[in-house]
């Protein structure tokens, strides 16, 4: 069985952010060898003085395998893990939905992008919870990470939404790499284009300065690519993009 899982609101100013705990949560639940989680995505959400947030108002979510015994295990862990783990002060929210056939991923993906753009309530989120027969639940304060943890689940869903957790080196600043070397990393799916088009195995491309950051496009786990205009590297048409060119994701 499969299940997507997005937790919101976990940190306070001076603490290490949700995406921390998530990577925490994940580690303890392979460790524990009840479920296998997948790669971590980050999904920003609508900074508004309306709506509390730490520092960037973000949600974070992953998937995970499990065997149908071990359903209850996980959720009794997840939960514990918030009451406990989170931080003082903080409005934690857990959602986690079944993917399925019967899943209402474009209603869930909907809310996901309206909670980018303008302020969503927690009677939204349990109205739309309880619609779409998907976990949502408070652990702590006020609760109102339940709207981002629903909003993170819908933008997972939609596929086209999110950067992973972690920064990667692959290759020094001006090296001209494969795609196909690229797509050797069991984290690459694929090289693609600022508007979605997947380059070709032997495209050469270089790589930029900086570390480079997968982003969530086509429902895959890729390294999105600009066009290069260094003169150094004549006929290489597109280079990695920069950490600031990342934060569109």
């Amino acid at each position: 069985m499969n299940y997507m899982v997005c937790i919101d609101d976990t940190d306070m100013p001076g603490t290490r952010g949700t995406g921390w705990l998530v990577e925490d949560l994940c580690n303890i639940l392979a460790a524990e060898k009840l479920a296998v989680p997948s790669a971590i995505s980050r999904h920003q959400l609508f900074v508004h003085k309306d709506i509390p947030y730490t520092s960037h108002n973000s949600a974070m979510g992953f998937e995970m395998s499990l065997a149908p015994q071990d359903y209850d295990a996980v959720m009794s862990l997840m939960q514990t893990f918030l009451e406990t783990r989170t931080e003082k002060g903080s409005d934690p929210g857990l959602c986690v939905a079944r993917i399925s056939d019967a899943l209402d991923a474009g209603t869930l993906a909907a809310f996901g992008k309206a909670a980018k753009n303008r302020v969503l309530t927690k009677s939204d989120a349990y109205s739309l919870a309880a619609r779409t027969g998907i976990h949502l639940t408070e652990h702590g304060g006020t609760g109102q990470g339940v709207v981002g943890a629903l909003a993170g689940i819908g933008l997972r869903l939609s596929g086209n939404d999110g950067r992973y957790r972690g920064w990667f080196h692959l290759g020094r600043p001006g090296d001209i790499v494969s795609v196909g070397a690229l797509c050797e990393y069991p984290f690459v799916d694929a090289l693609v284009t600022c508007d979605g088009n997947d380059l070709p195995l032997d495209t050469q491309v270089m790589m930029g300065s900086e570390k480079t950051k997968t982003v969530r496009m086509g429902h895959r786990q890729v390294i999105v690519v600009a066009p290069c205009k260094d003169p150094a590297c004549p006929g290489i048409a597109y280079r990695t993009i920069t950490k600031k060119e990342a934060k569109q994701y």
